[in-house]
């Protein structure tokens, strides 16, 4: 039995979709293993673009999707086999914080209700007083007044407000794990910043969290380690300060490359690194995912899905130029148009 707190092992996800009257497959989240320690108070990055399958692994892991194939293990144990208690006891430890500090309250409730409601069905607390003690104790935890929050419907908070809520809740609960999906993308940087730091102060606590996000510059925020994924792949993993400083996947540099620098006499890059294959070749089940859009193409890259390869550090990329020439399989002719007319 495993000692990780969360462990994904071939983790998949596939859809189908009618394009021009013919279904095709779209792999949203691919043979994606991770691990998130037992001993508490870790944090794992999961970054990508939109459309990279960052979403859809989170509803994975949280049992709000079924995968195509592969697990999902909390504790050891396989979440698809949770019934009753078990079932109930993986909700109170595993909560999420998701994108939409709008769409996921009910606006027919004040928002006393998303607070009440955990204790109740949980257990939490013994009378009215003391549930009411306890929510309040919590907004102050997030650093919002009770008297500001409580009896209001969530359209009369803001959206940071809406969101600390949320953590209030969290605070309640003292999860195991957080599964926070793009939690700071829809609020102003002061609001980021206090945010960051509540989910600081809850790893601290040892609450561990799988922090999803679009922004490299959060991620080093919080620290810990990192995944990177493209078309639901993992192409890179390892500490966040390895990511942003000696990003090793073609893809991990061009996400890196492309952070805005604070500087107005520089201009932010508008265009990406010409593809090293021509426009419009598309890449098969069996080649590289990021084919299409590598400057560094290779022959081996049409053929083969790379591995993971250790550079070190802990560091891992899934791209055939970190491999030794001489050990690879098939050849590696570069297809790079620089090194052809080299």
């Amino acid at each position: 039995m495993s000692g990780a707190l969360l462990e994904t092992r071939s983790l998949s996800r596939v859809f189908w979709q009618r394009r021009l009257g013919r279904p095709v497959q779209v792999r949203a989240v691919s043979d994606v293993n991770l691990t998130l320690g037992s001993s508490g108070g870790e944090v794992l990055s999961v970054v990508g673009e939109s459309g990279s399958g960052k979403s859809t692994l989170a509803r994975l892991i949280l049992g709000l999707d079924r995968p195509s194939a592969g697990n999902v293990f909390y504790r050891g144990e396989d979440v698809a086999r949770f019934v009753g208690a078990k079932r109930r006891q993986f909700r109170r430890e595993v909560q999420a914080v998701f994108q939409d500090p709008y769409a996921i309250f009910n606006p027919f409730y004040t928002v006393d209700r998303v607070l009440a409601q955990p204790l109740r069905r949980f257990h939490l607390a013994s009378s009215l007083h003391e549930a009411q003690q306890r929510m309040e104790d919590s907004l102050r935890a997030v650093d919002l007044r009770p008297r500001d929050v409580l009896g209001r419907y969530p359209h009369q908070l803001s959206g940071g407000e809406r969101q600390r809520v949320m953590l209030a809740r969290l605070h309640l609960l003292r999860p195991q794990l957080v599964i926070a999906d793009e939690p700071v993308s829809m609020i102003d940087a002061a609001l980021r910043t206090m945010f960051l730091n509540i989910l600081l102060d809850f790893r601290d606590a040892g609450m561990s969290c799988l922090f999803i996000t679009h922004n490299l510059e959060t991620s080093y925020y919080l620290g810990g380690n990192a995944l990177v994924l493209y078309q639901g792949r993992v192409v890179e993993r390892a500490p966040i300060d390895r990511i942003l400083h000696a990003p090793k996947h073609p893809y991990t540099q061009m996400l890196v490359s492309s952070i805005p620098v604070p500087d107005p006499k520089k201009r932010w890059k508008t265009s990406l690194p010409e593809s090293a294959i021509e426009s419009g070749e598309t890449v098969g089940s069996a080649g590289c995912p990021f084919l299409v859009r590598c400057p560094y193409a290779m022959e081996v890259c049409r053929r083969q899905d790379p591995p993971m390869m250790s550079v070190g550090d802990g560091q891992e990329a899934a791209c055939f130029l970190l491999a030794d020439r001489g050990g690879v399989r098939g050849s590696m002719a570069p297809m790079c148009k620089a090194e052809e007319s080299g």
